[in-house]
């Protein structure tokens, strides 16, 4: 629930007796520094058991799946005793702490620093207070299952107010069933300004919608962005039939914007952040909701349809999970799809998306050696974690957002041209079984729900051949049967493969790993090695490749001089086809749209809110 009022600021250092209620654990959190992003957290932990207690940060966070050290921005860790007697702290771990003549109660201070402004981390400045829980608030092991106070102090002072997900005790706190439920729940604290609508289920539960927009914008400018954000929830709940049932009948976008912010979106039970790097929301809006339609999706995807792998979730590592090439990469392609049926996605915007989908995996070394099960267990790596060092990913790495999504993709055209159904109805009963039930799924759980909607026969080839196995579907084939051509763009031309090049000391110098397969791999350059010549003509700009490419047909053999650690080298390579993908409208190439891909083009990609 949302509580959006000004509240007034109440900082105590100690309450005496810990007398708020039972054995509740509360959080106080208070911005005397602000200005230089700091904040002071105040725990207090009453009917502790006789023993040690060890408290700490996380090293995880929801929508997260890799592990993040949330415990580097805590300092003056201090405990005290119900009297505001000092007793004794040792840091077990960087982020773990322990107390051991705690009385049977504690008090819990430290100061918190948070500068980033994402999904994953905290910033905190004198405009506002964007606070990702995990990056906060320590906890106490062994009580997760307590109740939860959290008070925020301070708000009059800076002129906040306050946006989050959890249930409003009075004008400035808020409370949480246990520690998963506050962990899942962000929350800002600003100036923000509001736009709300209400929406009624088929079962005539009536729920509100919330999009609090902390910007530079006018309250018109954040209205009018309303109504396009109703407009794509009310699709994604026609995939679905009806909206969750959200905790507090209440669910909340914390939408934050200015050209400093780092970007993110970050899915939660009841709300999401999505944290955009424009300058302002007027002007950008259409831009702006690829993130709310993704995320929101996500409100029966993962929140609800839980992949087993994912329950619980363990805020002291990484969950490793198989499936996020579902709930990760079927979200990837209804977030653009529903955009499509909102009316805010052209045709040809949307064949541009088919084919970038096409060219990361058809493309991809990653895809072509590992499955998309693989894929989603390598989220502990790629998911914004802690590794510095290079990795080899461009060769075994695919995204399984993108993995994911075009195997939702051709499962969609599949189920409409072979069943008479489509992946909106699949993920209907997937919703029935696994989502309104709250059971978590395995892949295997997947696969059955398919065979329950179409034959055993085809789920267990199709989870076979392209889930669990490395095939790929016929993309070209299918899409065609909706009107749309995929081929390659530019086949005529040379190419030596995808490589990112970079200027360095006048030279030109290969910023990634080479493809596997490439006729750059080929030669034996990789990633920092300077491409000096093609032939007898030299590179002196990343801009020349292209040039003296236009020189050669495919096929054609070229010598490429570079150089590696001052080592001068030489090697003889076949120039080969640029193999990037397009994806047209048939109607764009010389041959006709029939009335069978219109029609399917149309059950596809339009609107599917019933009039």
């Amino acid at each position: 629930m949302i509580q959006l009022k000004i509240f007034t600021s109440a900082c105590l250092l100690f309450i005496s007796g810990l007398s708020y209620g039972q054995n509740e654990i509360k959080y106080q959190i208070s911005f005397p520094n602000a200005v230089h992003h700091e904040a002071e957290i105040k725990i207090e932990i009453p009917q502790v058991p006789a023993g040690p207690i060890t408290f700490r940060m996380s090293r995880s966070s929801p929508g997260r799946y890799a592990t993040h050290e949330f415990g580097k921005n805590v300092y003056n860790v201090k405990a005290f005793n119900a009297s505001g007697q000092t007793i004794k702290v040792t840091q077990v771990e960087g982020d773990v702490y322990r107390v051991n003549d705690h009385g049977g109660s504690a008090v819990i201070t430290y100061t918190l620093f948070g500068n980033l402004i994402d999904g994953t981390y905290l910033g905190i400045d004198q405009t506002h207070a964007h606070i990702n829980m995990p990056a906060a608030l320590m906890w106490v092991k062994g009580m997760e299952d307590r109740k939860v106070i959290l008070q925020f102090n301070d708000l009059e002072k800076y002129g906040w107010k306050v946006a989050t997900q959890l249930s409003a005790v009075n004008t400035n706190t808020f409370s949480a069933a246990n520690l998963q439920y506050l962990m899942d729940s962000p929350t800002e604290l600003s100036n923000f300004k509001l736009s709300t609508w209400d929406d009624v289920n088929p079962d005539k539960t009536r729920q509100t919608i919330r999009v609090s927009v902390h910007s530079k914008d006018s309250q018109q400018i954040v209205e009018k962005f309303g109504k396009m954000v109703k407009r794509v929830v009310e699709e994604a709940k026609a995939v679905y039939t009806e909206l969750p049932k959200f905790d507090f009948g209440t669910y909340t976008f914390l939408q934050d914007i200015n050209a400093e912010n780092d970007g993110d979106g970050m899915e939660h039970r009841n709300s999401t952040v999505i944290v955009e790097t424009s300058p302002q929301l007027e002007g950008n809006e259409e831009d702006l909701l690829s993130t709310f339609s993704h995320e929101f999706f996500h409100a029966w995807n993962v929140e609800r349809i839980r992949p087993k792998t994912l329950e619980p979730f363990n805020f002291e590592h990484a969950n490793m999970s198989n499936e996020l090439w579902f709930a990760e990469g079927f979200t990837q392609y209804y977030g653009e799809l529903i955009l499509k049926r909102a009316g805010y996605r052209s045709l040809d915007s949307y064949c541009n998306t088919l084919g970038n989908l096409a060219n990361s995996v058809l493309n991809a070394p990653g895809a072509t050696a590992f499955s998309a099960p693989q894929m989603s267990r390598y989220a502990v790596f790629a998911d914004a974690g802690v590794a510095v060092d290079p990795t080899n990913s461009v060769n075994i790495f695919t995204s399984y957002y993108f993995y994911g999504a075009t195997i939702a993709l051709a499962l969609d055209l599949r189920l409409r041209t072979e069943f008479n159904s489509s992946l909106d109805r699949y993920l209907q009963e997937v919703w029935k079984a696994h989502g309104k039930t709250e059971i978590p799924y395995t892949i295997l759980d997947l696969q059955n729900v398919l065979a329950k909607t179409t034959n055993k026969a085809f789920a267990d080839d199709f989870f076979s051949r392209y889930i669990n196995g490395i095939e790929k579907n016929d993309y070209a084939k299918l899409l065609l049967k909706a009107g749309l051509v995929l081929r390659r763009a530019s086949p005529e031309k040379a190419s030596l493969g995808r490589l990112r090049l970079v200027s360095a000391n006048g030279k030109v110098r290969l910023g990634m790993n080479t493809l596997i397969g490439s006729a750059a791999y080929q030669a034996g350059m990789d990633d920092g090695d300077f491409l000096l010549k093609i032939n007898n003509d030299e590179l002196k700009t990343p801009a020349d490749l292209t040039t003296l490419l236009e020189k050669y047909k495919p096929g054609e053999e070229v010598e490429l001089t570079f150089e590696h650690r001052n080592n001068l080298n030489t090697a003889k390579v076949k120039l080969q086809a640029n193999n990037a993908f397009e994806v047209l409208p048939i109607e764009k190439t010389s041959v006709k749209l029939t009335p069978t891909m219109e029609k399917l083009r149309a059950a596809w990609l339009d609107s599917q809110i019933k009039k």
